[in-house]
């Protein structure tokens, strides 16, 4: 087939996500997707390959494989190589062990099947496997291993109509039986060729049944199918991780993108996208490894972006030293093809990988080492799951009640009339409303596990103590604005509320002056009051706390912001006619706190618990009697 700009482009663009994901996942939250943008466009290639070949009657199977083999394996053998020599430095013999074993799954292609024996691509351990991402590399090769086949036969027995027929029953099947899949077998249906076979057949179809419109209206649908890529990779409407909608979205707006078939597109054939998409087979290979590192040698910040860099950089070498080396693909037998070099790679790196080793030296070395590199993926694992499953908010800005944790105050969205509907949408009939900032979303969860039965309300603004005040710093600085109004046309007249709670951080010594005198003034009428005291709080990260002691263990003695917790908490038990929950307590003894759960960290930053510290504050609110929901 001849070159295709707007194809490559795509390619740029699903790199460029993926690597983006990976690195820093805040900012391509469904970046992951990029990988289903490369399988809807090997299907399409591939598909043209192959047809084209048939229709000329001169389509060899044997030089379809070798093609593959040239195209695909040396850039991936010399990464393999690299990590066995890197590896024998830098890694224990269990970890080369493993290491070596992937080597192997991924140089013959079976990695994806190895990987879903093992775990889930999103699990924390998956940071430790340097070859994660060629599970995508093995579903494409057993798809080039069959699918040549597939079509040479059919085509032998039915005419070409009637095979273009039988192709679109075969992907709507495939999609169908990948939906079921799904939800019944998710990691499966995440590695496993069958389920991932409908979006190379997606890209198929588009080759089988091109559109023939104007150049205007191609314009339009690559335009359609850009928004749908960006908006499956930036998603407005939640991310919920394989099986979702995002990989559809991807999927079919790839689709309609090689469909438009605008090569003179600017928006795809631009010369860095032309640049990035010849580069991106390389840099696919080598991004992975990079993000591995950092979690390895527990490097972040800066370290981040120098691996996007040195991702592209490594890339842009791997395309020019190893892709652009001319193999041989004609061979007439398959006794010729037994000096393909690409297969001597396959067999002498994927035997280094299988037999080599490397002394044991653990005796030798702390144990904190291991323990603080898998302490690191669990923060980081913490901070992901924090991020993405436990924050999502209404604030009148185009997000539903019903996909919604809270109500939230922050980017001056809501009116008081959106906020209270928000609230009674939540509360029902009867039960509790927070007030509280993203420490009292911390608490929100652990009390719905406390009482399940009970219904929950929060009203929420970052950063704030619950009252309204003026900070001095900070992106809110009016908090809580329009509280008054909500308790004047909502807590009052609400005679369903069992119970006002305050769950924050009480940060700003304004704030809680404001506070205190609203429970003075008694602005909640006779509602009962309720509240969460400020916890504890960290210096540094748990991880940082274990490289200063060079031991990760479960209880650490605290001072500094922590003291500064243990004087607000002390100020916030003395108000009377409320009812507190020492939310320290559930974790501390005075200044020593129970940080750590063995490698599991119960706060991902300097205060937000993970869910594992979640959990054991829901424990605490139901041991300490906190609420009474009869």
């Amino acid at each position: 087939m001849h070159f295709r700009k707007d194809i490559n482009g795509l390619r740029a663009i699903a790199v460029l996500a993926v690597v983006i994901f990976h690195f820093i996942p805040s900012l391509v939250p469904g970046g992951y997707a990029g990988v289903d943008v490369f399988f809807v466009i090997s299907g399409f290639l591939m598909t043209g390959i192959i047809v084209k070949g048939i229709k000329q009657n001169n389509f060899s199977i044997l030089h379809f494989y070798v093609a593959r083999a040239n195209r695909i394996i040396p850039a991936l053998a010399a990464l393999c190589l690299s990590l066995l020599i890197l590896g024998a430095i830098f890694l224990t013999p269990t970890e080369y062990l493993a290491l070596g074993k992937h080597v192997a799954g991924s140089l013959t292609f079976v990695s994806n099947i190895l990987y879903w024996q093992e775990s889930g691509y999103f699990e924390a351990l998956s940071q430790s496997k340097w070859l994660l991402h060629t599970w995508s590399l093995s579903v494409e090769w057993q798809f080039y291993i069959l699918f040549p086949a597939f079509l040479l036969i059919t085509s032998k027995i039915t005419t070409l109509p009637r095979l273009k027929i039988l192709f679109l029953m075969a992907t709507v099947l495939s999609v169908l039986g990948s939906i079921m899949a799904n939800y019944k077998w998710p990691n499966a249906s995440y590695y496993l060729l069958p389920t991932r076979a409908w979006e190379m057949l997606i890209g198929g179809l588009v080759y089988f049944y091109p559109l023939r419109i104007s150049q205007k209206s191609k314009q339009a649908l690559e335009y359609l199918g850009l928004i749908l890529i960006i908006a499956a990779f930036i998603p407005l409407f939640g991310l919920a991780y394989w099986p979702d909608y995002l990989i559809y979205m991807s999927v079919l707006g790839t689709a309609v993108i090689i469909q438009a078939n605008r090569s003179n597109s600017l928006l795809t054939g631009n010369l860095l996208f032309q640049k990035i998409g010849k580069w991106s087979y390389s840099i696919y290979l080598w991004h992975w490894p990079i993000v591995v590192a950092l979690s390895y040698f527990a490097l972040n910040g800066a370290a981040v972006y120098f691996g996007i860099a040195l991702s592209i950089f490594l890339g842009f070498l791997s395309y020019h030293l190893i892709e652009s080396y001319k193999f041989r693909r004609q061979f007439t037998n398959v006794r010729q093809c037994l000096t393909c070099k690409p297969l001597y790679m396959v067999v002498i790196i994927t035997a280094l990988g299988l037999f080599s080793k490397i002394e044991d030296d653990s005796a030798q070395k702390l144990e904190y080492v291991e323990n603080i590199k898998q302490l690191t993926v669990n923060r980081d694992t913490a901070e992901l799951h924090y991020k993405f499953r436990l924050t999502p908010a209404f604030t009148n800005n185009g997000e539903s009640y019903q996909t919604s944790f809270l109500c939230s105050l922050d980017g001056n969205k809501q009116t008081v009339e959106s906020a209270i509907d928000c609230l009674q949408f939540k509360l029902q009939d009867s039960g509790f409303l927070i007030l509280g900032d993203s420490h009292g979303r911390d608490f929100l969860h652990a009390v719905k596990l406390a009482y399940p039965e009970t219904n929950f309300a929060m009203l929420l603004q970052s950063a704030c103590v619950p009252a309204t005040y003026s900070r001095k710093t900070g992106a809110n600085k009016q908090c809580f604005e329009m509280l008054d109004e909500i308790i004047e046309q909502f807590v009052l007249k609400n005679h369903a509320l069992k119970g006002i709670i305050f769950a924050s951080a009480y940060g700003d010594d304004a704030g809680i002056e404001s506070l205190l005198n609203d429970i003075d003034n008694k602005v909640y009428g006779d509602v009962p009051l309720y509240l969460v005291n400020a916890g504890f709080a960290l210096d540094n990260t748990v991880v940082d706390l274990a490289s200063e002691a060079s031991v990760v263990k479960d209880v650490y003695k605290l001072a500094g912001n922590d003291q500064k917790a243990r004087t607000t908490n002390e100020l916030l038990s003395e108000i009377k006619g409320v009812k507190v929950f020492d939310k320290h307590a559930a974790f501390c003894k005075e200044d020593l706190c129970r940080l750590n759960d063995g490698l599991t960290p119960l706060v991902w930053d300097t205060a937000h618990l993970s869910q594992r510290g979640i959990d054991i504050m829901a424990a605490a609110i139901k041991e300490q009697n906190f609420l009474e929901t009869q």
